[in-house]
């Protein structure tokens, strides 16, 4: 398997998706020509499959999505690109109120992914930086999904386009072309609602997604020169949620921090503590910790922003924190 970038292997399923499905089109904002998106993840895709199916849109993400509806249940698989993840606020009626009960009303499915860059540590501020995957976990009807790595981001991401329902894919920016690992080739398929137990453990178990997954593995090898054995559960999908791999891996470590670089308050963490404080409370040898963002918009500046946003420094004190009580 060749070693490639996270958001290669995005452009790689985007590309063989559409090489299999000529159902399967692109609609998104300076994604087409020679620019091919604000990261280049479309490069050269007009050029290979056409204006008609690599779509140049106004800068209306409201219209954006709401063509994408339409067009999805007229048969079609659109796949959406936000610019930057924040400005999904501009098409959240659309996607909330429409595309998320659609199938509930009529009985019809509504196949989009709707998919872009998100989170913060690149200096983007506060309009640029946002993680704002708990809103639409919220929301009955949308599946949402965070690949930390490049091999998931290309597999969830074929599922994503393959599946019936609307899909919100976020992409972590600062992980574009800062992970590379193995990637399959060709046809390559994660499923949706399935975690995976990156690190087997003993002493604690760290649960999280996105872009906290290196920073709880690099917390877990540090505690290895410790003697002390970190369990790490990659969710993958949000809703999906796969409760079954987390309450196992917190039955056997019998303490867990939850990790997310969204803000904490409101945040996917807290659904978590609450079904393991629900399900699991009597294995627990400590009190569930959350690790999150502040409740604060995304500073501009490296220094407050760094200070803001969730790392391994900070990762390791609460883990410490944890494995003392």
């Amino acid at each position: 398997m060749p070693m490639t970038t996270y958001i290669q292997a995005i452009s790689d399923a985007l590309r063989h998706e559409m090489q299999r499905d000529p159902s399967v089109f692109l609609i998104g904002e300076d994604i087409g020509g020679s620019f091919g998106g604000a990261f280049k993840v479309t490069k050269g895709f007009e050029e290979e499959f056409g204006a008609k199916r690599v779509i140049n849109a106004p800068i209306s993400e409201a219209a954006i999505v709401g063509a994408a509806v339409g067009a999805s249940l007229n048969g079609m698989r659109p796949v959406v690109e936000m610019q930057f993840m924040d400005f999904i606020t501009n098409g959240f009626n659309q996607l909330v109120n429409v595309a998320g009960t659609t199938a509930y009303r009529w009985g019809i499915g509504v196949p989009i992914v709707v998919r872009g860059p998100s989170g913060g540590g690149v200096g983007g501020g506060p309009f640029h930086s946002r993680n704002s995957e708990a809103w639409f976990a919220h929301t009955p009807g949308i599946k949402v999904v965070c690949p930390a790595t490049a091999a998931d981001a290309k597999g969830l991401l074929i599922s994503s386009i393959r599946d019936n329902n609307p899909v919100v894919f976020y992409e972590h920016k600062g992980l574009y072309r800062k992970i590379k690992d193995d990637v399959p080739e060709g046809e390559y398929i994660v499923p949706l609602g399935k975690a995976a137990v990156v690190r087997s453990g003993r002493d604690a178990s760290i649960i999280t997604y996105g872009s906290m997954l290196h920073e709880a593995l690099a917390v877990a090898e540090e505690l290895t020169k410790e003697g002390v054995e970190i369990e790490v559960i990659d969710i993958r999908t949000l809703v999906p949620f796969d409760e079954e791999t987390v309450l196992a891996s917190v039955k056997h470590t019998n303490r867990a921090l939850i990790a997310h670089e969204a803000t904490l308050t409101g945040g996917f963490g807290g659904e978590i503590a609450a079904r393991i404080t629900d399900k699991a409370f009597e294995y627990l040898d400590a009190p569930v910790k959350r690790l999150a963002a502040f409740d604060s918009p995304t500073p501009f500046a490296p220094t407050l922003e760094q200070e803001v946003l969730p790392n391994k420094a900070k990762m390791l004190a609460a883990m410490r924190e944890l494995l003392a009580y």
